[in-house]
């Protein structure tokens, strides 16, 4: 029996971060990601990591059409009036629960290419605004740190413009 590698090789992972729509920053993170890797970056990888989570975190959407709790429905491990443990539920409804796999798989929201550069962009201004606040507080290596992840941010994106 062969063993089949999941994995694609390197050269069709990069033409296909290569062959993205030049608009496709995520593509491009991911890329870039996968280089920084390779090179063991440490700061860079750690950079381009935080920016596909800030993404794909922008992408989620909320459990509820409404983003908050179901008023009607306690949380779980509420405590019911007159003290004591909460009753344990056997309804296939608990803590939220759905009934089926895959019942409660909603579709991601979509992103066009100017929300991605904006959530990067904000990532970069976070860290640069993070490293003025290390400078002041006397952490200069923390700061310049974060600066390089900054840069590496803007420049990815000025690649693409």
């Amino acid at each position: 029996m062969a063993i089949v590698n999941a994995r694609p090789a390197d050269d069709e992972a990069h033409r296909d971060a290569a062959g993205a729509a030049p608009g496709d920053v995520e593509a491009r993170l991911r890329a870039a990601l996968r280089d920084a890797m390779k090179t063991r970056d440490v700061v860079a990888a750690f950079a381009l990591r935080s920016a596909l989570s800030a993404i794909g975190n922008a992408g989620a959407v909320p459990a509820d059409p409404d983003g908050g709790a179901d008023p009607g429905r306690p949380s779980a491990g509420a405590v019911p009036r007159g003290g004591g443990p909460a009753p344990i539920a056997t309804s296939p409804d608990v803590a939220g629960a759905v009934p089926g796999a895959g019942a409660a798989e909603v579709p991601r929201r979509r992103l066009t290419p100017a929300d991605v550069g904006g959530i990067v962009r904000a990532e970069a201004a976070e860290r640069a605004t993070a490293a003025a606040q290390c400078e002041h507080a006397g952490h200069p290596d923390r700061a310049e740190r974060l600066r390089r992840e900054a840069g590496i941010l803007l420049a990815l994106l000025d690649e693409m413009e």
